[in-house]
């Protein structure tokens, strides 16, 4: 029998991650668990065979629809960022999840031989080397690097562990990992503080323990911030901390290019010239109107991609837009894609859609393959949800927009009151008539 709750045909999701008390101010998730819409654990379970061969599309179409129910959100959430093979056994996903349990602690007892505070609770807040690596060792800045400690109980392998000893010099790597840890650690101490979850200090050196391990094994990104945005979620839906390693570091592959920097351009520049070009082609006369106001560049909607708007949405809709994102352009291919292609790279878009049946395929990935898209990848769902909510506010920055401030102004507004389902809609229709309009010669 199912749960009385269930029954409901709108039940708010909030209960699920609770806020804490004293935290008035922040946005009411619109997003409801909806019998008949929502992706039920029972309907979940429905989906795999006996051996554990999961039909993926018997799916897709509710999370397109209705999301996820809180309860399977973790374990739905691994295939669909590739962390499982959907044609893979209930014993094939064990071995392979013992497997990265196994290689995620052997990268953190990596991370822990170069700084004790790793994996010891301590989140650092203060720096813990120089520019060339030396030690800090100014009592001050240690007890900064861990607050809520007294010095003496700083792990003793740790650089920030008392004077400095005789010790070869480090290497460059090395050193330009140590000088992220503190930044982790302040981003970690300002990551979803409303919930009630990161009021315990386990949860928060989980965060910065994971985030501290991924900017070490992938030296090309290392970390940025935006990033423990995009990781809190993993570590709430997931109990392991291994598994909710690999979970946003599959989400980082579709990601990383966004955080991945030169001297000569920022890594999301791509996706806000792909914005620029959409804009041109979907509503012409507000791309010149932006243009004409210095904001042809569209770097006012820099946020919305680096965060996959967590700051644009209540904790619960932003996770309920990610998932529709993720089935809405799901292929069956992308666990072999990433497995081919190793840790911490990019998925190879050229190979999708080949092969396989449309039917296994999200709605706007069938879009893409319907029309021939590009052999070096379509664009990805995200742009066209940015591209969504500028054509929903066209009118207003028309008519109120004299400068690349008041286009600012426009877009923060929407803050807290943006609507998922509203903005999946649109991107899937502005990913239609773009389609239409870019075939024609």
């Amino acid at each position: 029998m199912l749960p009385s709750m269930w029954k409901d045909s709108g039940i708010p999701a909030d209960d699920f991650y609770q806020v804490r008390p004293e935290c008035t101010d922040v946005p009411k998730t619109k997003f409801k668990i909806r019998n008949g819409k929502t992706l039920s654990a029972r309907r979940w379970r429905a989906a795999f065979t006996p051996e554990g061969h999961l039909e993926m599309a018997t799916v897709l179409g509710r999370i397109q629809r209705g999301g996820i129910h809180p309860t399977i959100r973790g374990e739905v959430w691994e295939f669909l960022l590739g962390c499982y093979d959907p044609r893979s056994s209930f014993d094939d996903r064990e071995l392979i999840r013992q497997k990265r349990r196994i290689q995620y602690m052997r990268w953190k007892q990596e991370c822990k031989e170069m700084d004790g505070h790793v994996g010891s609770g301590i989140i650092v807040t203060a720096p813990l080397v120089t520019e060339d690596g030396q030690p800090i060792t100014d009592p001050l800045v240690l007890q900064q690097s861990a607050p809520s400690q007294a010095i003496h109980e700083i792990p003793s392998n740790s650089d920030a562990a008392g004077p400095a000893k005789s010790q070869p010099p480090l290497e460059k790597p090395v050193i330009d990992w140590k000088l992220t840890l503190h930044q982790i650690g302040l981003d970690v101490l300002r990551t979803d503080r409303t919930l009630v979850f990161y009021e315990s200090k386990e949860n928060l050196s989980k965060l910065w323990d994971i985030l501290a391990v991924y900017a070490w094994i992938d030296k090309d990104v290392g970390y940025c911030q935006g990033m423990s945005d995009l990781c809190s979620p993993m570590i709430i839906l997931l109990d392991d901390e291994a598994d909710a390693f690999w979970a946003f570091e599959r989400l980082m592959r579709r990601l990383r290019g966004n955080f991945r920097c030169t001297e000569r351009s920022v890594g999301v520049e791509n996706q806000l010239q792909s914005l620029a070009s959409i804009t041109q082609v979907v509503d012409p006369k507000l791309h010149q109107h932006l243009d004409a106001l210095g904001g042809g560049d569209y770097l006012f909607a820099f946020r919305m991609f680096m965060v996959l708007f967590r700051r644009e949405l209540s904790f619960g809709d932003s996770l309920y837009l990610w998932e529709m994102m993720w089935a809405l352009e799901y292929d069956p291919d992308i666990f072999s894609m990433y497995e081919e292609s190793g840790v911490s790279t990019e998925k190879a878009e050229g190979s999708k859609g080949k092969g396989k049946s449309t039917r296994q395929l999200g709605k706007f990935e069938r879009e893409n393959v319907k029309n021939g898209a590009k052999s070096d990848g379509p664009l990805p769902i995200s742009v066209f949800l940015v591209a969504s909510v500028l054509k929903d506010k066209s009118a207003k920055l028309m008519t109120e927009a004299r400068g690349i401030d008041d286009v600012i102004k426009i877009l923060n507004d929407i803050t807290g009151n943006l609507d998922a389902k509203k903005a999946c809609s649109g991107a899937m229709k502005l990913h239609k008539k773009y389609l239409k309009k870019a075939k024609k010669p």
